[in-house]
């Protein structure tokens, strides 16, 4: 999934404290009762209150959906999250998605739902953003720039190898 090209973005009410250890590497996967879209390459973090803003985003490397016994026995080194409080979340369901992240990052402010992503409440669980929207919002957090610099670094890398 990568970031080479955007696909769907969605838009993914987080906890601060789990939306904190996303952004410094310590949470490198998110858990959710039900996987997002295949087609989802970016998601955008949206801290729930106090906090009530998107802090950052990052890119899906992949999702996984198993049993939560399995799926704590695949991440547990990278869940950001106790054991109780996964088992807890998961309680009574048969199964749980794990969403890998992949690269994150961070705006230079956090961003308004409603000014920057105009979206009129913060999503339940998450939702999708619609492609304008989506666009504006990774731009914001730095994705372009990010992308280019990506482009420009293997270019470099393509001519030194001519060399």
């Amino acid at each position: 999934m990568g970031s080479a090209a955007a696909g769907r973005v969605a838009l993914m009410s987080i906890h601060p404290a789990y939306a904190d250890e996303i952004l410094r590497g310590n949470k490198r996967v998110e858990f959710r009762k039900r996987p997002v879209s295949p087609d989802v390459t970016h998601v955008m973090i949206y801290a729930t209150a106090p906090v009530s803003a998107v802090i950052g985003a990052f890119t899906v490397a992949g999702q996984e959906t198993m049993e939560p016994e399995s799926l704590w026995c695949r991440f547990h080194t990278v869940a950001g999250i106790t054991r109780r409080r996964f088992f807890d979340y998961f309680n009574g369901r048969s199964t749980g998605t794990g969403i890998m992240v992949n690269e994150v990052l961070k705006p230079e402010a956090p961003l308004s739902l409603d000014r920057d992503l105009g979206v009129n409440r913060p999503p339940q669980s998450y939702q999708y953003l619609p492609a304008d929207a989506a666009r504006e919002a990774l731009a914001q957090v730095g994705f372009q720039a990010f992308e280019l610099a990506r482009q420009v670094g293997r270019y470099s890398k393509a001519l030194r190898s001519i060399d």
